[in-house]
Formats: structure tokens, C-alpha cells, sequence
């Protein structure tokens, strides 16, 4: 069976950027959120990086919006005919195990169910599907029309067709599908990406040195191209929290960051997309040529 139809259930940073990217390669995509106005901000939010990145023009940037329907709270349309749902609700287990409780009720037995998640791992989520064998992982980088990975991870129980169903998937929305031979953490880039972030947010949270200081840092030392709070804003800090909120119990260092990024969030700062996060947008610090000096 080939994947025809699409329905993405959320539309935080990557939610909207998978269901956008989707729909710019022809695909129609339901985006299921109970929150719209969040939702269209976000998706209008895409268009001048897709323009910037990509040279897209107003009107392929319509068209492609075109092939994009908002559901709200409805459960039967945007399911039960999806040949392939991608979850992206928020990253806290009780909703996510709320969410799949609910979308179980509405599923036929050919739909593919993945999770986006950046938190879980499919051992902790397919217990909460109602076929294990159609369930698995596929994981997108930030920014997925410049960084266009899908890491792609299934349980023992997962159809090998159904994996290859989602790798052609992949490829048919412009993306380099990375399969996992079993699950990690993080799986690849994260499992990489994820200490160097943490050990930035802690080294400011714990007021060791400013964000701009430790970005100059990194960047002038590794050569790389952007520094940790670059990638934060990026990423999104409602998700930044969302995480380090629920290890805040068991990891002092996790409780920290959060109490700390949790007023940048009630201010609105909540990255990139948001018009501010460490940096102000369209026009960061960082692009100044003088940044490293």
C-alpha cells in the first residue's frame, strides 16, 4: 500500500514543518490540533524560511498551503481514512498515552501509525497502540527542508514492509531516510546533539556564562557553524522545557534549566518561529559579522 493521505496530530515546531513539507510535495495533509490560531501562525510562520532557503514563491508556497485541511477535536475524519498518521502531540507521556487511547477508536486496520517523538522511544509507546506490527519511529531534524533526515526505528514487532512503506514515504517527501537496526535514546543525531545542548543550558542556567558567550565559545573553538542556543531557538523552547520539566523531578540539573527557561516561555520567547527565544528574529545577533570578535 502506498501512502496517499496524511494526517499529522499536532502542529508545534515540527508538527507544522512535516505537515508543510508534505503538502509543498503533493501529498493532501490533515493536521489535527485543538489549538488553530497556534496552528496557522505557525504554518504562516514557514513562509519566509522556505522563501529564504529555498526560493520558494507566494505561489508555491499557496499551493502548497492549499493542499493543507485544520481539524480541530474531530477524531473520525482525520483518522479513519489516514493511510499514515505521524504523532507530534506534546512530549509528556500522559498525553501522548491520552492521544492513543483516543486515536485507537477511529483507526482502520491499514493505517501506519509513527511517532515524532524526541523523548520516547517505541518500546515506550507501542503499548498504547492497538496494533504493534503498523507502529514505529520517524524522527525529522529542525528546519527538515535544510536538515533532511527521517531516522527511522520500529520495535520487534514492527511490519519490515511497514518500515519500507514509511522509507519510500520518506524519499517521496524529499528526505533522506536513516534506518536504525534497533532503538536509542536520541536515536542518532540526538544521541549526539543532546549533551553538547544540555551542558549549554545548564553552563547558563547555573549563570556560569551568557548565552552569547558560550555560543562564541563553541563556535570559535569547534569551527562549527552555530552554537548550542542557536539550535535552541531553533528547536523550539516550549519543547526545551517540556523536556527538562519532566526529568526536573529525578535530575536537579533538568529542574534548574526549566524553572529558568519557564520565564523566558511566559514572556513569549519561545523561540525562532516566536519572533524571540535567546536571540530576536528576523535579525540575530549572530549574523552581525562581527559576532566573533
Amino acid at each position: 500500500m502506498a501512502i496517499t493521505n496524511l494526517t499529522v496530530a499536532g502542529a508545534g515546531t515540527l508538527g507544522s514543518q512535516i505537515a508543510f513539507q508534505t503538502a509543498l510535495c503533493g501529498f493532501p495533509v490533515n493536521i489535527w490540533n485543538p489549538h488553530p490560531d497556534r496552528a496557522k501562525k505557525r504554518l504562516a510562520a514557514l513562509k519566509p524560511l522556505y522563501q529564504h532557503d529555498l526560493h520558494l514563491t507566494d505561489e508555491q508556497f499557496d499551493a502548497a498551503m492549499a493542499n493543507i485541511k485544520l481539524i480541530t477535536n474531530e477524531w473520525d475524519k482525520p483518522f479513519s481514512q489516514a493511510d499514515y498518521i505521524i504523532e507530534a502531540v506534546p512530549e509528556k507521556l500522559e498525553v501522548k498515552e491520552d492521544f492513543y487511547q483516543h486515536l485507537n477508536q477511529y483507526i482502520s486496520d491499514k493505517t501506519i501509525i509513527a511517532s515524532n517523538s524526541s523523548t520516547f522511544m517505541p518500546s515506550q509507546l507501542v503499548k498504547y497502540v492497538k496494533d504493534p506490527s503498523r507502529f514505529l519511529h520517524m524522527h525529522f531534524a529542525n528546519h527538515i527542508w535544510q536538515f533532511n533526515t527521517a531516522e527511522i526505528v520500529g520495535t520487534k514487532d514492527t511490519d519490515p514492509a511497514v518500515i519500507q512503506e514509511v522509507v519510500d514515504f520518506a524519499r517521496a517527501i524529499k528526505m533522506m531516510p536513516v534506518v536504525l537496526h534497533k532503538e536509542n535514546p536520541g536515536y542518532l543525531m540526538n544521541a549526539m546533539l543532546i549533551p553538547l545542548l544540555s551542558s549549554a543550558l545548564y553552563l547558563w542556567a547555573s549563570g556560569v556564562a551568557d548565552y552569547q558567550t558560550i555560543d562564541k565559545d563553541w563556535m570559535n573553538s569547534s569551527g562549527a557553524p552555530m552554537g548550542p542556543f542557536m539550535i535552541l531557538d531553533m528547536v523550539g523552547l516550549r519543547t526545551v522545557h517540556a523536556i527538562n520539566e519532566g526529568k526536573a523531578k529525578d535530575n536537579p540539573a533538568s529542574k534548574l534549566i526549566a524553572d529558568k527557561l519557564a520565564g523566558m516561555i511566559e514572556a513569549g520567547h519561545t523561540g525562532q518561529l516566536a519572533g524571540q527565544g535567546f536571540y530576536k528574529y528576523p535579525h540575530p545577533a549572530f549574523e552581525d559579522p562581527d559576532f566573533l570578535k
